[in-house]
């Protein structure tokens, strides 16, 4: 399809408005690009009506009637979507046209106009286009083409109407148009017609498209004799793959092999321009090595044979390989979602290579006696029918099961399933070709799931069954974190039990294991090894139960001898082991007893020894990485036999184990950790509290002040239970915060030996600025020799460089290319204004007579001033002046500079021999004193200030180059004051000079005296003005900044954001990386960024619309970026600051009316838009292209400087290939690829879309951008309507897009989730061996991609064991100084992407893939399942399983961090809150997925710890730190309504809780986010100075940072917790706008209810009814140390929605809110009716998890619901009316009276729906009758039985509660009270809770709003960032502009 392009019309195409029945198309639509899917033909002859209508408009009309017909027969009946409304609005506009076009006909009918209209295209255009072909742009030689083209069709369509002839010549001209329409097809990047033969990039591939063309010996079908044809031309013919896969796969191929054949030779080839004509073999070797390992691993792995046989002659070899090669591309181009399934892939290509084996080798079918021929045969499109939609089709019936991912993962087969079928030697048994009735085909339906239609289906034959899961069950468990890493637990589990051991008995230290009796209780932890490791065994026989009609029998067998062998030892080591006891009695003598006949006293140790063997095996091959490796790749019998029982044998997962170095140092980082951890938990935690546990337990409590359950508990288990419960969760989740404190220091550590930080501050840079020429040629310009670079420890300490010295000019105009094209980078983006560039730019290169290195000015402001301050007074010699001016090393280049640059001006404007010789006298009278050293003798340096101000005079005189006589008569006058002030005033001696010429003068012309610099035409004296020259002009402008600057240079340039990237990018010029290769010779590489239907342009409309609080986004982004406005003015208006800062108003109001696009572009650019993030990625190419040009230009080229060559040349020269510039861009194109996958591109432009129209704009302001996008069309079969998805790539050409590859898919490509989906159909238009993915919320900067050729060797080298499969980057996280909350986001990801994955990559190596902006290699990926996972539900968090499949798969995961991207993130707390959910989601389900299990079970002990601890162990640990409260608080309710804890406080035994508090302070420092404030204080101390570190912690801090982040705890811990139970995760779109709005209240509630509101209010009452019934005993400062943090959740959870909602405390704001929640909460749901608008809407759908939740999570939501009875069952007991009875009847009596509440409740609701409609009377009698009752009851409970005022509190604070849990017991059995008719009693239950929520949370709100200061208050809470910026926030809050 075409693209949205414009219109001819002067009104842009409306939007098509899209609905069942589609509205009506205006006329002004009807172009060649609003054209329904299934017409795209005719969209070609519109587009050609459109070019040619200003020329003829009754051929327009014509070619308009011939696409009507042509559209008619495509679709004759009007069926396809919006073809009937647009052949209704075609055929309106031809009837306006018809009349008024046959009065412009030129000719007496249609086809004399047509015939005469085509021959003068044909002959005038076409032709003459033709015959400057080399000259001539192709893409405007093969449109000229395609429209004659079109042109002729139209011709004969009027021809045949009309019954006449078509001329002969016109039909000559006919043919070769259509031959050479065919020859000049669209292509992509190579040109493979002849005709481009002459392309510049076609010299590059010579060698691979000569060796693709090599069809020797080939034998062709005999249909396919066509000329020009190709291996993969073969290929298609032979196993009938589609032409556009063909033509994509055949640019891939040659590109590949012509890159790799570059890098190949390049050293052995002299000249860069001589032809390559042969493909080197090692290319080809490298490719198919690359291309090819997975495959032959695969084969060896199940014991196969390769398919890739090579023929015996030597001369075929190369043919065969890259058939091989093109088989594999051709398979994987085409496979779709196949592309997820590697192995699947594998199994393809293993057939259909062996048969291009037969096929090659000319075998025979022993039963036909024919050639053997493909199993599929090679019809058209019979790979996609045939092999490719079976599969596909098995992967949609599956994805259809998932039920929208509402169904069990058990359930259905999701990609990792089918793809492991193929892990088996089974997968064989489908056949070639495959056999239609195998079980891997067999998708049971819907209707087949109950039992009876299984055995209908039995019965009639039906004898197929579902293979169910493979290898693995993703079960909803939280059971999955102990089964994945069985270790850890099991290693925290024996070392608690071994130190509470050690504690209990006699002093409780260390050394007391080295007794007797200890050490054998110590020995006990082996029986607890045992009974875990049988736990383990029968979870796993759980999990796997309904994977095991995939299993093998060995692997089975595997399952059942692991139980059965647990089981034995379970058995066997407690009976050895009381055979060691000493007096034992009851059942332990009689084992003794049993045992006592061995007669072996060590019989537990030799059990022991033999149960750890399998243990002491694992030490051993963890010591020994390389052999393990060895023996877990190895297919050998004996080490298959090794592993089986270790772990199942699976292809991957397999020789993941690290160098002994890596292994050393993570080991170590592990060991250190645990120490410290085990320590404190001893000393800190368990040991103090053992002597109170002793106490307590030899305590006797009869009295209770409840009814007791248990009374006959011994040893008061429940107190025990109640103190050592929050004390264990913290043991087992503190790891975390050690974690957290040994990554901030070795991360720290690591950062500083890779120089981060260096440069920090613009001073910083100043002093090293020297070094900076030499480290950018270091880097950045190919070494002239290839040589290693410098290791080891003095490097590792610093890195220095040679300075550039003056003489080498051509290095010094290399670094001055790079760097001002950076600075120009700057002033594009508005960063700079046009007098900071120039103060930052260098000259491109050195005037060879200054002799010395010029540095941009902004090093030299104000240098030349102070020197001559120094100067003018000073006295003493020569050398004591020269040495205080050499004292600062830019003062001495500036006044050599100046000195130089002024002799240099009056030697250029000085022409007349008498005046030059004047100036050359003094010159040489001044360069003799200064070289004697007697310049201060015999000159007077008081005179210079005068001198000084004439000059400058001058100087301004030449800046301006005015051509009026007045300003030529100033310079004379000038030249003649600064003679005068030389002679006169400086040189002692200076009238000598004058009067030596005057009487040379007189000698020579007595008659003639004139004035000096005065002589006219014809011979001038001065040469005044200049002519333009930009060199000329560029050096007078320097000169004047360094002779007027006089400002310090630190304020240059002022931009915050444009110092930060000088200074990082400065700075990483100093860090290690890889030498930079010529561009010709790097790897190539693509970009890749997924689209949905985001931001991709700003319009005007969004710009100006204003808010509810009248603020536009126009107006916001002035205000938060004011500099960057006043910049852009300038940049737009050419004007300079002075002007601008008079005319600003006036500039703004003509930006809105006459700079319209560039304000878009503007506003964008700050936006997290596509369009920015496209500016960002093309920098790559901006940047290949300048650095080819340093690689390619000649001396005299580099010189005059990359900008000056290409806009020198005509237009021709830039056309023709020869030249510079279209070398420059054949290598870009060669090495680099930008592909943006707009999913709905092609729905986008049927439906006129503006995103359409700006996608195409960026494909035309960016040539080499390429959209790819999934096309939907309606095709008829069989007379039977179906949809065809294509995937099509698209390019821009002529303003508008053309279609390239249109490739049809087996149907729709989003069967997983959406975004790699959507990546995935468009990663076969990626080229090159490497790919970065772009997320389309990134940036990049100019800087940065110099660099990427130099990041892209990392690929070339090994890190550790392996060469990296991805290299990870650093990112600048750019919206931090948006609002308080954007910069605490800001700073938290900052920390992670930076310090946090340094750690992960080395020293601990689990880095794995965190989203974007990673780079892939490609190849590596491309054959493993691509760069992402894409099932539904389980890949929810995609990127990261790339990282693990990477890792699994043997790959390696890098870190680097001189190279960074910038990112976008959210901003305001409801979108961080929405992003935290999502990710918590997607931990949720990557707990459960086989990835997190087979890492942690394949990964040795340390590494496992590291990964689990840094995915989703921090998950979990966040959920344990919530839980730590709950449980804590939950027992002390225990112990305060049960009177334990009182009763032990008084015997003394809880006085000391220093445990408790160390462990409570543990879990505080987690909530407050003190965990993630370590990393952030590090990395910016490392980078920004330590004081700069602690300022903003204690900024962040007063900003109530911990309040954000104790909120965020709370998100993560509800949606990660809620997912593993009862699942619901889902992809939540956070919105990346501007977030600075006002949520309303009921917005708030919706999205924090069950996640923070609910839990909030549980605390609060759980800390109100502790801090009630403990007042009595307990002490003030303990309880404040114990539960402070406590409340400060509840505060947080509670009202930090408002704290940070902006406007959240305006009073007029919270009225409305009032209202709006009221409306809201009052609305009735139903069928339409959206949760934005109705409570019941939301409250249903906040409910959906526990639809499909299962048995099992609705019982654990019963159970968990339970706990909310205790506090009725405790609180009764303490009220006064009962009298202090502890009889169970006082608990019945509170359930009589809940009864009798619920009886009248629901009998007011049953008579307001029977009676209040017509019986008003008769109700609201019953309702005061009730209300009587109710008071009457009241008043004898007051009376009679001693009911108290604080009695009625405590039955509230008893009884909701009780309430809360019936209602949470009835939404878990919601199919049980609907059945019974309950359900609308409990959805009006539900309401009443929420409105009383509601109305706890939004009272407090309320009366702070009262206060306006308040308002204010948080304002400045929020937007700190902003009032320090000088910035007006309150008018952006308010709208008052």
């Amino acid at each position: 399809m075409a693209a949205s392009g414009a219109s001819t019309s002067e009104q842009p195409p409306r939007p098509l408005a899209r609905s069942n029945t589609m509205a009506n198309i205006s006329e002004s639509a009807i172009d060649s690009e609003v054209v329904p899917a299934n017409l795209r033909d005719v969209a070609t002859i519109l587009r050609v009506a459109n070019e040619i209508e200003p020329q003829s408009p009754r051929v327009a009309y014509l070619c308009r009637f011939y696409a009507f017909e042509r559209a008619h027969r495509l679709d004759p009946t009007s069926s396809g979507r919006g073809v009937r409304q647009f052949k209704t609005a075609l055929l309106q506009r031809l009837q306006r046209d018809g009349e008024t076009t046959l009065h412009l006909r030129k000719r007496k009918s249609d086809t004399r106009e047509m015939q005469s209209f085509y021959q003068q295209y044909y002959e005038n255009y076409v032709k003459e286009l033709a015959q400057t072909a080399d000259e001539t742009d192709r893409a405007e030689l093969a449109k000229a083409y395609q429209t004659a083209n079109v042109l002729f069709e139209v011709l004969k369509a009027v021809t045949q109407t009309e019954s006449a002839e078509v001329a002969p010549e016109i039909l000559a001209a006919s043919k070769d148009v259509k031959e050479k329409t065919e020859m000049l097809v669209p292509y992509n990047i190579l040109p493979l017609d002849p005709a481009s033969a002459h392309q510049a990039i076609m010299r590059f591939t010579e060698a691979a498209v000569s060796a693709l063309r090599n069809i020797r010996a080939l034998r062709w079908p005999r249909d396919n004799q066509k000329p020009d044809l190709d291996l993969l031309d073969w290929l298609q013919a032979t196993f009938g793959f589609q032409k556009d896969n063909v033509a994509n796969q055949r640019e891939h191929l040659i590109l590949l092999l012509a890159n790799v054949h570059k890098r190949k030779i390049h050293k052995t080839r002299t000249s860069t321009t001589e032809p390559m004509s042969k493909l080197d073999d090692e290319a080809v070797n490298e490719v198919m090595k690359k291309l090819f390992k997975n495959y032959k691993q695969w084969c060896k792995y199940l014991g196969r044979k390769s398919s890739l046989w090579l023929p015996s002659i030597q001369q075929d070899v190369q043919q065969r390989k890259i058939l091989y090669t093109g088989l594999y591309l051709l398979i994987w181009g085409e496979a779709a979602n196949l592309r997820f399934m590697p192995e699947c892939l594998c199994y393809i290509y293993h057939h259909m290579a062996y048969e291009l084996f037969g096929l090659l080798g000319g075998n025979v079918s022993t039963v036909t006696g024919e050639n053997i021929k493909p199993a599929y045969g090679g019809e058209e499109e019979s790979f996609l029918k045939k092999v490719v939609t079976p599969i596909y089709n098995v992967i949609s019936e599956e994805v259809k099961r998932n039920r929208k991912g509402t169904a069990k993962h058990s359930q259905w087969r999701n990609y990792d399933d089918l793809n492991e079928f193929f892990w088996s030697i089974d997968c064989f048994r489908l056949g070639w070709p495959m056999r239609a009735d195998a079980d891997y085909f067999y998708v049971p339906k819907e209707f087949e799931k109950h039992s009876s239609m299984k055995e209908t289906a039995q019965r009639r034959g039906h004898r197929k069954k579902w293979m169910a899961k493979t290898n693995f069950v993703e079960i909803r468990s939280f059971w999955h974190i102990f089964r994945s890493f069985d270790r850890m637990w099991t290693f925290y589990i024996l070392a608690l039990q071994a130190m509470i051991i050690i504690s209990w008995h006699g002093t409780g230290s260390p050394t007391e294991i080295f007794s007797g009796s200890v050490f054998k209780e110590v020995l006990s932890v082996f029986i607890t090894a045992s009974i875990l490791k049988f736990l383990q065994a029968i979870v796993d026989i759980i999990f796997s139960w309904k994977a095991r009609q995939s299993m093998k029998y060995r692997e089975i067998l595997r399952y059942i001898l692991k139980a059965v062998v647990a089981a034995a030892w379970v058995i066997i080591l407690p009976a050895c082991y009381v055979h060691t006891w000493e007096n034992p009695t009851g059942l332990v003598k009689t084992f003794q007893n049993w045992a006592s006949g061995w007669n072996f006293p060590s019989l537990y140790i030799l059990a022991v020894a033999i149960y750890l063997l399998p243990n002491a095996l694992a030490v051993v091959l963890f010591m020994l990485p390389m052999l393990k490796r060895c023996i877990e790749r190895s297919n050998w019998r004996i080490c298959n036999i090794l592993t089986w029982w270790q772990q199942p044998r699976l292809y991957i997962g397999r020789g993941m184990h690290e160098s002994f170095s890596s292994l050393f140092k993570y080991t170590m980082f592990w060991i250190l950790l645990l120490i410290s951890k085990l320590a404190f938990s001893y000393y800190i935690e368990i040991r103090p509290l053992v002597k109170p546990t002793k106490a307590i337990m030899r305590m006797s409590i009869g009295n209770y002040e409840w009814h007791e359950l248990f009374p006959q508990a011994r040893k008061n288990i429940g107190v025990v239970i109640s103190i050592w419960s929050p004390i264990i969760l913290v043991y087992f989740m503190d790891t975390q915060i050690w974690y957290s404190i040994f990554s901030t220091i070795v991360g720290g550590i690591y950062g500083a030996f890779r120089h981060l930080g260096e440069i920090r501050t613009l001073g910083m840079l100043r002093s090293r600025f020297q070094s900076l020429p030499g480290a950018f040629n270091a880097r950045l310009v190919p070494p002239v020799k290839e040589k290693e670079q410098k290791k080891g420890l003095k490097t590792l300490l610093s890195q220095t460089f040679d300075p550039v010295e003056p003489g080498k000019r051509q290095e010094a105009a290399k670094f001055a290319q790079l760097w001002n094209q950076v600075i120009a980078s700057f002033r594009e983006e508005d960063l700079i204004n046009n007098r900071e560039m120039n103060l930052l730019v260098v000259p491109y290169s050195s005037d060879p007579s200054l002799h010395l290195v010029q540095w941009p000015p902004f090093l030299l402001a104000s240098k030349i001033p102070i020197a001559l301050d120094m100067a003018k007074d000073f006295r003493g010699k020569d050398a004591a002046l020269e040495k205080k001016i050499a004292a600062d090393e830019y003062m001495q280049c500036a006044v050599k500079e100046c000195y130089e640059s002024f002799k240099h001006v009056l030697k250029s404007i000085v022409v007349g021999n008498i005046e030059k010789k004047v100036i050359i006298d003094i010159i040489k009278e001044v360069d003799n004193n200064i070289k004697e050293g007697t310049l201060l003798e015999n000159f007077k340096m008081s005179g210079l200030p005068l001198l000084y101000n004439k000059f400058v005079e001058l100087v301004e005189c030449l800046l301006k180059n005015d051509i009026e006589s007045t300003t030529r008569d100033k310079v004379i006058l000038l030249l003649q004051d600064m003679l005068e002030v030389v002679t006169e005033d400086i040189m002692l001696d200076g009238y000598k000079i004058l009067d030596s010429v005057q009487e040379e003068v007189t000698t020579n012309n007595q008659n003639q005296r004139p004035q000096l610099f005065a002589s006219a035409d014809p011979d001038p004296a001065v040469r005044f003005p200049f002519r333009p020259d930009e060199a000329w002009e560029e050096q007078i402008k320097r000169l004047y900044l360094l002779l007027t600057v006089k400002e310090s240079a630190m304020d240059v340039p002022s931009n915050l954001e444009a110092r930060r990237r000088i200074a990082f990018f400065t700075n990483s010029l100093f860090m290690d990386m890889p030498n930079a290769p010529k561009v010709r010779n790097m790897l190539p590489f693509s970009v890749m960024t997924p689209y949905y239907k985001e931001d991709v342009l700003y319009s005007m409309k969004e710009l100006q619309l204003e808010n509810e609080d009248g603020v536009s986004i126009l107006f916001y982004l002035q205000k938060i970026y004011p500099d960057e406005w006043k910049n852009f003015l300038q940049r737009v208006f050419d004007t300079e600051d002075q002007v601008l800062g008079k005319d600003e108003k006036h500039l703004e109001d003509e930006v809105l009316r006459s700079q319209e696009k560039d304000l878009r572009h503007w506003a964008s650019y700050r936006g997290q838009t596509l369009t920015r993030t496209v500016r960002g990625m093309m920098y790559y190419r901006k940047a290949l292209e300048l650095q080819s040009f340093l690689d390619m230009a000649k001396v005299e080229e580099m010189l005059e400087g990359y900008r000056s060559v290409v806009e020198s040349m005509t237009d021709e020269q830039r056309r023709s290939q020869r030249h510079l510039p279209a070398q420059l861009q054949a290598v870009a194109d060669m090495k680099f690829t930008y592909v943006i996958s707009c999913q709905l591109y092609g729905t986008q432009k049927i439906r006129g879309d503006p995103i359409a129209a700006d996608i195409l704009n960026l494909m035309v302001t960016y040539p080499s951008l390429r959209v790819a996008y999934i096309d939907e069309v309606v095709e008829k079969e069989k007379d039977k309507a179906h949809k065809v998805y294509y995937s099509i790539l698209v390019k821009a050409v002529n303003g508008l897009d053309q279609i390239i590859y249109r490739i049809k898919l087996p149907g729709d490509p989003i069967l997983g989730e959406g975004k790699p989906e959507n990546q995935n159909h468009a990663i076969i238009f990626t080229r090159g061996e490497a790919l970065q993915t772009i997320d389309m919320n990134q940036d990049n900067y100019l800087e940065e991609a110099f660099k990427m050729r130099n990041l892209l060797q990392e690929f070339l080298k090994k890190h550790g064991v392996r060469f990296p499969t991805i290299l990870g980057l650093r990112e600048h996280i750019f919206t931090g100084s948006v609002s308080s909350l954007a910069w605490f986001m800001s700073n938290q990801e900052t920390s992670f992407v930076t310090i946090g994955q340094r750690l992960l990559a080395s020293p601990l190596k689990v880095r794995f893939h965190y989203g974007h902006p990673d780079v892939f290699d490609r190849l590596f990926h491309l054959t493993r399942g691509g760069i992402s996972k894409a099932s539904k539900l389980i890949n929810l968090s995609e990127d990261i399983f790339a990282g693990f499949n990477s890792t699994l798969r043997q790959g390696n995961v890098t870190h680097h961090e001189y190279m960074q991207v910038g990112k976008g993130r959210d901003v305001g707390l409801n979108q961080i809150s929405q992003f935290e959910a999502k990710v918590a989601n997607g931990n949720g389900e990557q707990t459960l997925s086989r990835d997190i299990y087979r890492l942690g079970h394949r990964f040795d002990f340390f590494r496992m710890m590291s990964c689990y601890f840094t995915t989703v162990g921090f998950y979990f640990s966040s959920m344990v730190t919530v839980l730590t409260v709950y449980i804590f608080l939950y027992g002390r309710l225990y112990l305060v309504l049960s009177g334990l804890e009182a009763a032990m406080l008084r015997e003394a035994a809880l006085q000391h809780n220093s445990p408790l508090e160390a462990a409570l302070a543990s879990q505080s420092l987690v909530q407050l986010g003190l965990l993630m404030a370590l990393p952030m204080l590090m990395e910016i101390g490392l980078e920004r100075g330590f004081r700069k570190a602690l300022s903003d912690f204690v900024v962040m801090q007063l900003q109530l940072a911990s309040v954000f982040f104790t909120f965020s705890l709370g998100t993560k811990t509800h949606y990660y917790g809620r997912t593993l139970l009862h699942g619901g995760a889902k992809y939540r779109a956070t919105g990346r706008g501007f977030v600075v709005y006002h949520a309303k209240f009921a917005d708030n509630y919706r999205f924090y209810s069950r996640s923070h509101f609910v839990k909030g209010l549980e605390l609060m009452l759980l800390l109100i009814v502790y801090t009630v019934y403990s007042h009595s005993y307990r002490k003030t400062v303990v309880y404040i140390l114990i539960t402070y943090s406590m409340w400060f959740m509840v505060g947080t959870w509670l009202f930090a929605p408002f704290l940070f909602n902006p406007s959240g405390f305006e009073w007029q704001k919270i009225v409305d809110d009032w209202t709006d929640w009221n409306k809201w909460i009052n609305n009735r749901g139903g069928i339409g009716v959206i949760q934005e608008k109705s409570w019941e809407s939301w409250w249903d759908e906040e409910q959906e998890h526990l639809k499909h939740s299962g048995l099992r999570g609705r019982i654990w939501e019963i159970l968990l619901s339970l706990r909310f009875f205790l506090y009725q069952y405790g609180l009764v007991y303490h009220l006064n009316i009962a009298h202090e009875h502890r009889s169970v009847l006082v608990y019945g009596l509170s359930w009589l009276v809940i009864a009798v509440v619920l009886l009248v409740l629901k009998v007011v609701s049953m008579g307001r729906r029977r009676f209040s409609a017509d019986f008003q009377l008769m109700f609201r009698l019953l309702k005061g009758l009730l209300f009587i009752g109710f008071l009457s009851v009241l008043i004898i409970l007051i009376v009679v039985f001693g009911l108290t005022i604080a009695d009625l509190f405590v039955c509230f604070l008893a009884f909701m509660p009780t309430g809360w849990a019936f209602l949470q017991i009835a939404l878990a059995c919601r199919p049980l009270f609907q059945c019974c008719g309950l359900w609308d009693s409990v959805r009006a239950l539900a309401r009443s809770y929420e409105y009383v929520m509601g109305l706890h949370l939004f009272t407090p709100v309320a009366i702070l709003a009262w206060f306006p200061f308040v308002s204010e208050f948080q304002s400045r809470l929020l937007f700190n960032q902003a009032f320090s910026r000088g910035l007006q926030i309150s008018r952006i809050l308010t709208g008052r502009k």
